[in-house]
């Protein structure tokens, strides 16, 4: 019999590395290629198979496998065949449920275990039963005529049955791990956190929870910006009734999820305090939890420093994919401002825009009905090293960010930003503490989606020479002294070196 491969780590990855560039797929990759001496498993939880392409990222020498899943293509086949189903499982998990909707309750720590282990096996609860059981028909209806009898049935069954079916894959995936592993690393809750605690109860391996954004918050942002896409035609001025109940059932399903996996996680690490908070308030134990910031290899950056011009690029910059949740709209009408105010200033949109090209079309059609064909430019992915020294401020206009990287890149390269004050947006310009403050604001916080502010505040850095270069110097210091990556890999050996000793 072949011996089973063993990895240090098994990284849990959820719609980024290795086929996502940016954001957490680069931190992904820093934290493998910065830490050689463990190996790593990943296993890639995507939506469908057709949404991914090639692999943005060659595998290092210390990564030994890699599988993906994709939770959204078809995978059950069976044929219909009614069934009774475990009825002590389903008293059991009715009691999860109630847990779920009162956390304070609690619930017992092994029954949890037994639920979670046996899910989608014979001794447990199967697909088959949940599909077509008798006891899972009588208990959806239950709490139909429980919780939402005034809404359409329909609509409550297919939300039930989308939110269960990916957890029988998850659970599948769970059982069929071919690499033995010291420990599991998932960087969000959902999904992958969710995976997660079925591989630590299933092996009693620890978990380790990363979260770069707080994932129940930003599920909710989609969740609600799709409820008012699908439904504005018909509600007109009544957006304000609120979502329907299927919306908010899927935004407890996450929210409920997230609690599973604090609740199965040590260290529950966060990228900066406020967030840290988040975490305690949604359900994670204060013990367990600390502050991790992203960190930046910023020898690699000092070669752009010296690229820049000496004068100001009048170039206006946002890293980013093209995406809603970017708030890109915000930036091109800030531009139309700032054109008027510096007729010669650029405005450069550089990310991948293929994972929603319908509102890359509604930002082509604003660019032209606000007539800014030329000043608006659209390059797609850019290498940073070829773009940062020909900018003269570095833009972010997001409506929901954790811990961007893209600002560090900036002030490792000698670039002030413009920033929402979203996320930990505000202490990485303007600082944490005292003695953070005390080394200058790195560049300006506007508020979201307020196109006025974020042009008032490139047209300040990008007309006032002085403040433009205390900014850069400011940035330099911080980022230097806060935000190093040998500081980040230092405090994830740590984590992984007292993981792999228990």
């Amino acid at each position: 019999m072949q011996q089973q491969k063993y990895a240090d780590i098994t990284l849990l990855l959820e719609g980024t590395y290795p086929f996502i560039r940016g954001g957490v797929s680069g931190w992904v990759h820093q934290i493998i290629e910065g830490l050689p001496q463990f190996t790593f498993s990943l296993i890639f939880l995507g939506s469908r198979k057709s949404d991914y392409g090639e692999m943005k990222y060659a595998l290092a020498d210390n990564v030994i496998h890699l599988e993906c899943h994709y939770l959204w293509d078809h995978f059950f086949s069976a044929k219909p065949r009614a069934c009774e189903g475990n009825q002590e499982y389903i008293r059991e998990s009715g009691k999860l449920h109630d847990w779920f909707r009162n956390p304070c309750s609690g619930f017992d720590e092994a029954a949890l275990e037994k639920l979670l282990v046996s899910l989608g096996q014979p001794s447990g609860f199967t697909a088959e039963e949940f599909f077509f059981g008798d006891g899972t028909w009588r208990q959806i209806c239950e709490y139909y005529n429980k919780y939402d009898a005034e809404n359409s049935f329909i609509h409550y069954l297919w939300a039930i049955k989308a939110t269960h079916a990916p957890l029988f894959k998850l659970a599948t995936v769970a059982h069929q791990l071919p690499v033995a592993t010291g420990a599991f690393h998932t960087v969000s809750t959902g999904f992958a956190g969710f995976l997660g605690v079925l591989l630590h109860y299933r092996t009693g391996r620890p978990l380790i929870l990363t979260e770069h954004g707080i994932y129940t918050k930003e599920r909710k942002i989609d969740l609600q910006s799709l409820f008012i896409k699908e439904h504005r035609d018909s509600l007109g001025d009544a957006l304000d009734m609120g979502m329907q109940y299927q919306e908010l059932l899927w935004i407890r399903y996450f929210e409920s999820l997230g609690r599973l996996i604090y609740k199965a996680s040590n260290p529950v690490v966060s990228l900066y305090e406020n967030n840290r908070r988040r975490q305690i308030d949604d359900g994670a134990d204060s013990e367990r939890t600390q502050v991790v910031p992203n960190g930046m290899e910023i020898e690699r950056f000092l070669a752009l420093r010296a690229q820049r011009p000496a004068a100001i690029p009048l170039v206006i910059g946002l890293l980013g994919r093209i995406v809603p949740i970017k708030d890109i709209k915000t930036f091109i009408r800030a531009m139309r401002t700032v054109v008027i105010q510096l007729p010669e200033a650029e405005g450069w949109l550089i990310g991948p825009e293929e994972e929603d090209r319908e509102y890359v079309e509604e930002c082509r059609s604003l660019i032209r009905e606000l007539g800014l064909e030329g000043k608006v430019r659209f390059l797609g992915f850019q290498k940073i090293s070829d773009i940062l020294p020909r900018l003269g401020l570095l833009v972010l206009t997001s409506i929901s960010e954790a811990f961007p990287l893209v600002l560090l890149e900036a002030f490792a390269s000698g670039l002030p930003v413009v920033t929402t004050d979203v996320g930990a947006c505000r202490e990485i310009v303007e600082g944490n503490s005292a003695e953070d403050r005390a080394l200058g604001s790195a560049g300006i916080v506007t508020p979201i989606a307020d196109p006025e502010a974020t042009a008032a505040g490139i047209v300040t850095l990008l007309t006032d020479e002085d403040r433009w270069y205390e900014a850069q110097k400011a940035g330099a210091r911080r980022i230097e002294k806060y935000y190093t990556q040998a500081r980040m890999l230092d405090s994830y050996k740590r984590i992984y070196d007292e993981a792999l000793a228990q």
